[in-house]
């Protein structure tokens, strides 16, 4: 049999396992609209996926994921609550890794639910371990409504949370504007020379780009307005950063956690959703006193999660990308809902990773 035939056997059982747990198979067309994608990523999306486009249907894109024409396709038409699996082929560019796979099968599972949040969670994370039981692997897990939670309440202009908040899954990006809101580096030299032009900006002919002179005014006096405000304070600082650096097992993790928000009670309400998660993986089976915790794991790959995160890496081959990975994404529904929404969470699993490692342990 070969490779792909194998990777293709292996991709069908694990969907019937999916099947068998409750879920509706699904198959969203290859070609998907690049203005949803667009509007949700931005231009970043382009430098990820393969772009084409004709006359009638306009830009389109191969699918990068499933987990967006699915939720587009449940708010549209789906019950409640609902399930779903789905097997196929992804697209990705690798310009700065060839030696990754530009095309590769996806096994996912999907739950639509507004029950039981912390259920539904413990349900994709337990289910998903099952498929991968045997394997050399390390499970982490996260919670990236944490750090929103910490964000949202800090003491300081809407504007400056906004942006952090656009940023979360930017790092780099996101610790310069921290830094920058904490007074802890000046402003670009670019921004000083705008914040320090006298005056207004009139006339038709002061444009940059397709910016009219209006609204480089508008944004001119944003700038100037957040610079009045003050620095955020050194307490919330400092509690912001010791949040993001918890890295330990769950039970040490919450206790860490608790301990921060004495500065952040803010974030007590996702800390009491992180407990009922415990709780429920708990009573799935998971050995949750050795379960992974990262409160910024899933910062850098999980654009559109905004709460529970968790991932399956073979730590022996760090040149792998996870085997599995997946979490909370009820933003995402809102989104793409139009007016609508529902808490959802979900993943996708790597068969033809599953098979090379098991020839690794051969």
């Amino acid at each position: 049999m070969s490779d792909r035939s194998m990777t293709l056997a292996r991709a069908t059982r694990i969907r019937m396992n999916f099947e068998a747990a409750g879920a509706q198979v699904v198959d969203p067309p290859y070609l998907q609209p690049a203005g949803t994608l667009l509007d949700l990523y931005g231009e970043d999306i382009r430098a990820r996926a393969y772009v084409t486009s004709d006359a009638v249907r306009g830009e389109q894109m191969l699918r990068p994921d499933f987990t967006v024409p699915v939720v587009e396709m449940h708010m549209r038409h789906g019950a409640e609550p609902a399930r779903y699996t789905y097997a196929g082929e992804v697209f990705r560019r690798q310009e700065q890794d060839p030696e990754r796979a530009s095309e590769y099968l996806q096994v996912g599972y999907e739950v639509f639910d507004r029950s039981d949040s912390a259920g539904a969670d413990a349900e994709v994370f337990a289910l998903f371990a099952l498929q991968l039981r045997g394997l050399p692997l390390r499970a982490a897990t996260g919670d990236i409504g944490i750090l929103m939670a910490a964000v949202q309440g800090l003491e300081t202009t809407e504007v400056r949370k906004a942006a952090l908040m656009r940023h979360i899954w930017r790092p780099r990006r996101f610790r310069a504007l921290l830094d920058r809101f904490a007074g802890r580096t000046p402003p670009p030299e670019s921004r000083r020379k705008l914040l320090e032009t006298e005056g207004t900006l009139t006339g038709s002919a002061v444009e940059v780009g397709k910016r009219r002179a209006h609204e480089i005014q508008a944004r001119v006096d944003l700038l100037r307005e957040d610079a009045k405000a003050p620095p955020i304070a050194e307490h919330e600082l400092l509690a912001l950063e010791a949040l993001m650096m918890v890295r330990e097992t769950l039970p040490f993790a919450t206790e860490q956690l608790r301990d921060i928000a004495v500065d952040l009670p803010q974030i007590n309400p996702a800390l009491d959703r992180l407990d009922a998660r415990a709780a429920a993986l708990k009573a799935r089976g998971i050995d949750i006193d050795n379960l992974d915790f990262e409160a910024s794991y899933g910062r850098t790959s999980m654009e559109y999660y905004d709460g529970f995160v968790f991932g399956f890496y073979a730590e022996a081959r760090p040149d792998l990308p996870p085997i599995a990975s997946g979490g909370r994404y009820d933003a995402l529904t809102r989104q793409l809902g139009q007016g609508a929404e529902i808490p959802a969470v979900g993943g996708v699993l790597r068969p033809d990773l599953m098979l090379e490692l098991e020839e690794g342990q051969s």
